[in-house]
Parts: C-alpha cells; sequence; structure tokens
C-alpha cells in the first residue's frame, strides 16, 4: 500500500474476502502488557532512593489487567514504571471503588484521601463515644439543640405571619385601585398633586415654626442675670502679697520733714500780779518758730494799759 492509498475514504474489498484468513499479528506469546505515557497519579516518595515524585510527572509505563481482581465487572488496571533516580520498580493499580489509585510496592505514596476521611471518620466516633459517657457534655448538646429549635420555630411563625398578611389582601381590590387611578383625568391628578404638596408646605412650615420658638426660648434663659445667691456664691480673689524685693536690704527710704505749723501755746500767769499773763509759742523748728516769733508776742491785760 502507497502512501497516498491510505488516506482515501473508501477502500476496496474484494467479493472472496475473508477476515478469518488474515494472519495474526506477531509479537510476545501470553503478554497482556503493552508501553503506555501516563502520569503520576499523586506524590510519592522512592523506598530505595528516598527520591520524591510528584503528580503529573510523565512516564512510559507498562499497563496490564489485574488477574482475578474487578469491582462490580470493571476491569482493574495496575501500572510498572521505574524510578528516575536509582531505576527501581515502582507499581501502582487503579482503585475504583473510591474513585483514585491505591499504591503496591516500590515507594510510598504521601496523601492518601481515602485514608484521611477513614481517620477523619474514626475520630468524629470517638468523640461521640466520648460525649456518650460525658453527662455534663449530653446536657450541653441537649441545650443546643433546644436552643437551635426555639429559633427555628420564632422564624417559621415569623413566616406564617408574613403569609396571613399576605392573604388578607384583595386582589380585586388592589385591581381595581388602579383601574380607577388610571380613569383619573389629567385634571383630577393635577389637583391631587396640588394638595399633596400644600399639605407638605403647611407641614414644613410648622416644623420651622416650632424650631424657631425653640431656638428663641433658649436664647431668653441664656441672656437672663444670675440670681443673688449665685453671685453670693461666687468665688472672689484674695489680696496679693507683696512678695520682697531683692534689694529691700540695701536701699533706705529718706525720711520726710514734718510740715505741720501747729505749735504748742502754753499760758503762764506771773507770781507778781494775778492780772498780768504771758502767752509763749514753742515750734519744734527753728525756721517755724522764728515765723511766729514775729507775728505772736506777749501781751498784757486791760489792767496794765490803765
Amino acid at each position: 500500500m502507497t502512501g497516498t492509498e491510505r488516506k482515501v475514504f473508501q477502500k476496496y474489498y474484494p467479493p472472496d474476502f475473508d477476515p478469518n484468513k488474515l494472519t495474526k499479528a506477531k509479537g510476545k506469546k501470553g503478554s497482556s502488557q503493552f508501553v503506555q505515557r501516563v502520569m503520576a497519579p499523586f506524590n510519592m516518595q522512592c523506598n530505595t532512593c528516598s527520591e520524591y515524585i510528584y503528580k503529573g510527572k510523565k512516564f512510559n509505563m507498562r499497563r496490564e489487567t489485574a488477574q482475578g481482581e474487578d469491582y462490580l465487572g470493571l476491569k482493574i488496571f495496575r501500572f510498572y514504571f521505574r524510578c528516575p533516580n536509582c531505576l527501581a520498580e515502582l507499581v501502582f493499580k487503579t482503585d475504583i471503588e473510591n474513585v483514585d489509585y491505591q499504591m503496591e510496592h516500590g515507594a510510598t505514596r504521601l496523601f492518601e484521601a481515602a485514608k484521611y476521611y477513614q481517620q477523619k471518620q474514626k475520630e468524629a466516633e470517638e468523640l461521640e463515644e466520648a460525649e456518650k459517657n460525658d453527662p455534663m457534655k449530653v446536657l450541653e448538646k441537649r441545650t443546643q439543640a433546644s436552643r437551635a429549635e426555639m429559633e427555628a420555630i420564632n422564624k417559621l411563625e415569623e413566616l406564617q405571619e408574613m403569609n396571613r398578611r399576605n392573604n388578607k389582601l384583595d386582589p380585586l381590590s388592589f385591581l381595581d385601585a388602579q383601574t380607577m387611578d388610571v380613569n383619573l383625568t389629567q385634571a383630577q391628578r393635577h389637583k391631587l398633586q396640588e394638595e399633596e404638596d400644600e399639605r407638605e408646605i403647611q407641614r414644613l412650615l410648622a416644623k420651622k415654626k416650632i424650631e424657631a420658638t425653640e431656638t428663641v426660648e433658649d436664647v431668653v434663659e441664656e441672656e437672663q442675670p444670675k440670681s443673688s445667691s449665685a453671685m453670693k456664691t461666687q468665688w472672689k480673689p484674695g489680696p496679693k502679697k507683696k512678695e520682697p524685693s531683692l534689694l529691700s536690704g540695701f536701699i533706705k527710704k529718706k525720711p520726710k520733714p514734718t510740715s505741720s505749723t501747729s505749735g504748742i501755746i502754753g499760758i503762764s500767769k506771773s507770781t507778781a500780779g494775778p492780772s498780768k499773763a504771758s502767752i509763749s509759742v514753742s515750734t519744734p523748728s527753728s525756721s517755724s518758730g522764728n515765723a511766729l516769733g514775729a507775728l505772736v508776742g506777749d501781751y498784757g491785760s486791760s489792767s496794765d494799759d490803765e
């Protein structure tokens, strides 16, 4: 067969063609293995050289059908390949029951989903057994269950109340109201809109009036004088104390001269006669004494003039 003949859409089969007379393909007798390019289905570590083989790495593997093993009539396949570092043979097969793969020998699987699930299930069973033996845990669990039940009942009651309100609505009356709104003329709609606007304006004006009144009352209260009792109880600062100056010990004030013009007037009677009397003025200073001496002198009685 030439290269052009193998790509034709139709092939000629002669009338005397017998497929039983065809020769069998040459190959190893009794061998059910064939080479297939397969990726590693999970992370694994070689037991011989401790080499890590990661999921998704491609190998030329030999695949065969496991003899005497099946699951619900489905065949189980076994794969052979070699470690890329030490060339040790590694084998794994399909696990249809758990929808996974199972490592047989040559390496250790780093993570196994089925094993992890079984471990978690075992821990849950142990925890449940421990709770059954602990009365406090049982009481706490019952309390939580009753609380959850009460919350569910409250939510159910809210839904029922909502349904009752919805059932009270009359769809016919609602449709009639909608029809009346549609049948209103343009003038009626305009009038209703004006009335609604007027009510809204009145409401806003009343609100502003109340706010203005409250503001005036607050201002009047602030301007009122304080009571006498409050004024009496006010704190007043005390007299300031004079602090001694640094030069108070070195500076002395000059004494002021006395400017008194008043003297001491003394009256004495002479022993010679009862009618004679003398008045003398004495002053503390000499200057003031001279001035007063010129003005004031001795004088006698009327008997002396005679």
